[in-house]
């Protein structure tokens, strides 16, 4: 059984690892894609940009997200919380999964998402660990 990060990190909040390997049933081919984490970077070091990248293989596709750090700034604004780099790469692949269900994949090597995307995949992963840790 996965530990859950509030656990794993001592954090307020509690949800399992969902989106660090995972399937996504593509919207236009109806393929189930095996999605897996695989690294997360530092973008300054890389390629000069304010974010975090993080890879995900998409079958044997690379897969870049981009989460801006402006965003870390904004939720601990909020909530007085920290994402922390596990807590990303569930906002990446959280995001990642609703791009290729809805047919936002377009085969693309990166996606950059905006603050209030990163936050707004942020906030459905927490209603997610919610309504799971209700009906668990």
């Amino acid at each position: 059984m996965t530990p859950s990060i509030a656990l794993t990190y001592g954090l307020g909040y509690s949800f399992k690892a969902m989106y660090d390997d995972f399937y996504a049933v593509d919207k236009w081919s109806g393929k189930p894609l095996h999605c897996q984490y695989q690294a997360l970077i530092v973008a300054i070091a890389t390629r000069h940009a304010d974010a975090i990248d993080i890879k995900f293989m998409v079958e044997d596709r690379p897969v870049w997200i981009a989460l801006p750090h402006p965003a870390w700034v904004e939720y601990n604004r909020q909530t007085g919380k920290v994402i922390t780099d596990p807590m990303a790469v569930q906002i990446a692949g959280h995001y990642l999964k609703w791009a290729i269900e809805s047919g936002e994949d377009s085969g693309r090597e990166m996606y950059s998402l905006t603050v209030q995307e990163t936050l707004d995949h942020l906030n459905a992963l927490l209603e997610e660990a919610q309504a799971t840790a209700v009906a668990g």
